[in-house]
């Protein structure tokens, strides 16, 4: 384990220099890893533990068709390592849950009626034994409790992993039946590529990640783009030049410079004009929305946010509307501009990126 000063604080992470594949393969020696749920993160982490050498079998509904048939696809074998839930629930000791929150509450008893003592539980996502109250998924005594939350989508695990630069996961132990659940746990963060891993429990990664998707990795970002969007639009400006100034130059220059050095560096690298605006108006914007990120957070935390989840991903018709949703922010003026500017771009960056993302998953459903 290797200590790091994390901005004046101290922390203790694991690298791939303390804790080697080598090493990972010969603790998992006799494991047979079974991925329950191929939509979104599971074939991302499958893919790259059966890539590192790990004995992995995958457990997926045959009702979902479009999840089973990518499966065969991928090269996962009906019979063979290929099974419904319960059979591979039967034949795995480390049982990873990769089905949305939504649906592990609905399958866990099928899950919990096939667990074996000192089988491993695996979530990539705090949600269901945080929220235990509401989801019900209470494990067994006689099992390991464990869990690596990759810090992003299912595209970028694979992404990541096949370009040999991982991508940073937190784990936690919730229970140890077998004595050997953190290096179970450790084990698997390896395998599936993580670049380094770092220490939570449950209850803080799924505290951390409900506030962080709902804020600035997802719902403040689209907010934000869309209130500016519209200023600019009511200005004036065409969709083109308030697209690019909202989100093209965001995406394709500012956040590749703060990605390589940091925000300071990011600033010292534009113009005198807009690194005074920005750091004038910086605290304005922080103080507009503190407010909005504190009710955020107690949300989180009381369980209103867990059950709005589990009301609105558990109704019969959430599909349904999901994609109206989704095709309200596809069809806005601001996204078709947005596919306009991307169809502009040169066709060699187009292949490129078309390339890196081929064969990849999508991100998990939280």
């Amino acid at each position: 384990m290797a200590t790091i000063d994390f901005g004046g604080t101290k922390e203790t992470v694991i690298t791939r220099k303390e804790f080697p594949i080598a090493k990972a393969r010969k603790v998992l020696k006799n494991e047979t890893i079974a991925i329950i749920g191929y939509g979104v993160q599971g074939p991302a982490q499958s893919l790259n533990l059966r890539d590192n050498g790990f004995k992995v079998i995958i457990g997926q509904a045959p009702q979902f068709k479009r999840d089973w048939d990518r499966a065969v696809k991928d090269g996962w074998v009906p019979g063979k390592t290929l099974f419904d839930m319960e059979e591979a629930v039967k034949r795995g000791t480390i049982i990873q849950i990769l089905v949305s929150d939504a649906a592990q509450r609905a399958i866990w008893p099928v899950i919990k009626k096939h667990l074996k003592p000192g089988d491993a539980l695996y979530f990539s996502h705090g949600f269901s034994i945080a929220y235990k109250k509401q989801t019900g998924v209470v494990p067994p005594k006689n099992v390991d409790v464990i869990m690596v939350a990759p810090k992003g989508s299912g595209t970028s695990v694979r992404r990541n992993f096949l370009s040999g630069a991982g991508i940073n996961s937190s784990f936690a132990v919730e229970q140890d039946y077998t004595g050997r659940a953190e290096e179970r746990c450790l084990a698997v963060g390896i395998g599936i590529g993580s670049g380094y891993l770092f220490p939570t429990t449950f209850q803080h990664e799924v505290f951390s990640d409900l506030t962080g998707e709902r804020g600035v990795l997802m719902g403040a970002l689209a907010g934000i783009m869309d209130a500016q969007y519209d200023v600019l639009r009511a200005q004036g400006h065409s969709p083109s030049e308030a697209f690019n100034e909202t989100v093209e130059e965001l995406t394709q220059s500012l956040i590749r410079l703060v990605d390589e050095n940091g925000m300071d560096w990011m600033y010292a690298n534009c113009s005198a004009t807009a690194q005074r605006g920005a750091l004038d108006w910086r605290p304005r914007f922080k103080k507009a929305v503190l407010p909005v990120f504190k009710e955020l957070y107690q949300r989180v935390k009381t369980g209103k946010e867990c059950a709005r989840v589990l009301k609105a991903c558990g109704a019969p018709n959430y599909q349904v509307q999901l994609q109206k949703e989704l095709n309200e922010i596809r069809d806005s003026e601001m996204w078709r501009a947005g596919a306009a500017v991307r169809a502009l771009r040169p066709k060699e960056a187009a292949k490129a990126i078309s390339k890196s993302t081929k064969g990849v998953a999508g991100r998990q459903s939280n």
